[in-house]
């Protein structure tokens, strides 16, 4: 972050594409197309951007108090959805005797052009506008140089023919782009698909991105690419399969897909008797949980990888399995704190398509919502290195008609097989969770259960490398 000495330096700077001061305290619209226009770095300069509240033009102070509302006001503009991609950002409050500058420090995006509702912003000097065709482009080769993550890459074989041009032109850009800049924008659809990271100009060639999002058949260039739902009789794998369906196709066609099935399928209700007259509506899993669940496994799976996401249902939990483990600045310590996107475009695209629409949230949202629901908190397994895997209770087991009770009639049983459990760790610190369901005559899901009740029992490395430890 910036240091005091700076900000003063930078009050009275010619460096005037770099510095944006304003007196306004309120006008959000000016505050976030500055930091947009920052985040693009138009000439280039790798140098970050300041947004200076507080200050006059000529680099007085306007005698501003900056309090707390103010700053996680300015702050929130990182994360609100409106400017995509995310900006790279940190807010700083600035006392002097004249009074305190709020400054606002944006380094140049690595994945341009960043737009703000649709529009992208860049400075010209000390005058902030919108970008032109040639601006864009300028923006749009930069970012190719930039290039790192697999959806942003060409799908080298694809040609313009394999996405679905008229829902992009009818129904995609028009959420994207703003409509007046879509009505003046004369390039061809190879540009425009360009503009917002779904073609490669230089290979002629969509991305992996526009092919996951609007192929009109992904699977023939990424043959993992599917959602498999199996519906097994009794708690584990093994049991009869009773139902089973594939979800297949560009993710705006699989995505309501997905979400009926989920609503008809998934989710049942239930009258349970309360009293001699009365009756309540029981139901098995939250469906906006579940469908949470599902869209966060959408966005964030490796698309490279040959195992579709998997959706196992059992008699009393759902298990969802997707390929790729944490991401990123995304560890085991600091997980579900900190997020990162292995897929950036395509978490842009369903954002833009309302499927997500809160960074950074989703799992807190999810474990409320089953909480509401009177489920137990999901179970994340972010122990294995290539898979994310996630364990949904249910309120009702589906097989027996009873509770979620009904999985603990064996021997061991309630606490006694909380302390086997225990037991079984400190003879065997690599023991798994399938060899203690099949000791324990369990099921894995109960074995997970059980062990998210015991804080003091954590796993300590990746997959079968890894061991358990007891924490005194």
């Amino acid at each position: 972050m910036i240091s005091k000495i700076e900000v003063q330096e930078l009050l009275h700077s010619t460096e005037t594409y770099r510095v944006e001061r304003t007196i306004s305290t309120g006008d959000m619209d000016k505050f976030q197309e500055a930091i947009c226009a920052f985040s693009n770095d138009l000439p280039n300069s790798r140098k970050n951007g300041y947004l200076i509240i507080g200050a006059h033009d000529d680099g007085t102070l306007s005698g501003l108090k900056v309090d707390d509302a103010l700053m996680k006001k300015v702050a929130a503009i990182r994360s609100d959805g409106n400017i995509l991609p995310l900006p790279i950002m940190s807010v700083e409050r600035f006392e002097f005797p004249d009074g305190d500058l709020l400054v606002a420090e944006v380094s140049p995006s690595l994945l341009p052009p960043v737009r703000y509702r649709g529009r992208t912003f860049v400075r010209i000097g000390p005058r902030r506008d919108i970008a032109t065709e040639a601006e864009e482009r300028i923006l749009l080769e930069r970012r190719t140089s930039y290039m790192a993550t697999f959806d942003a890459m060409p799908c080298l074989g694809a040609t313009i023919n394999d996405i679905d041009e008229d829902y992009i032109k009818q129904d995609y850009l028009p959420q994207v782009i703003d409509v007046e800049v879509l009505a003046s924008d004369k390039r061809d659809m190879k540009e425009q698909l360009a503009s917002i990271h779904l073609y490669d100009l230089t290979h002629d060639c969509p991305t992996n991105a526009g092919i996951i999002l609007f192929g009109n058949n992904p699977r023939h260039f990424l043959p993992g690419f599917y959602i498999q739902y199996v519906r097994f009789a009794g708690k584990a794998i093994g049991g009869q399969v009773l139902n089973e369906k594939r979800f297949q196709g560009p993710l705006y066609r699989l995505l309501p897909e997905l979400e009926l099935f989920v609503s008809n399928a998934i989710i049942t209700q239930r009258p349970v008797a309360i009293s001699l007259f009365r009756e309540k509506a029981v139901i098995n899993y939250p469906n906006n949980a579940l469908r949470e669940l599902l869209m966060n496994a959408c966005m964030h799976r490796d698309y490279q990888s040959n195992m579709p996401v998997r959706l196992y249902q059992f008699d009393d939990h759902i298990e969802i399995m997707n390929a790729g483990g944490l991401y990123g600045e995304a560890r085991p310590e600091n997980f579900p704190t900190v997020n990162d996107y292995r897929n950036p475009i395509i978490a842009e695209a369903m954002k833009e398509m309302k499927y997500v629409n809160m960074f950074n949230q989703g799992i807190r949202r999810v474990q409320e919502m089953l909480r509401e629901n009177n489920n137990e908190e999901a179970v994340f397994d972010v122990s294995k290195l290539t898979v994310f895997e996630v364990t949904v209770f249910s309120t009702v087991d589906d097989g027996t008609q009873g509770g979620t009770q009904g999985d603990t009639q064996g021997d061991p049983q309630g606490d006694t097989l909380d302390a086997w459990i225990e037991t079984q760790i400190k003879k065997n610190p690599k023991v798994t969770t399938e060899e203690l369901a099949s000791l324990s005559n369990k099921g894995v899901a109960t074995i997970k259960r059980h062990l998210a009740k015991l804080p003091h029992i954590k796993y300590v490395g990746s997959g079968y490398s890894g061991h358990w430890e007891i924490e005194k």
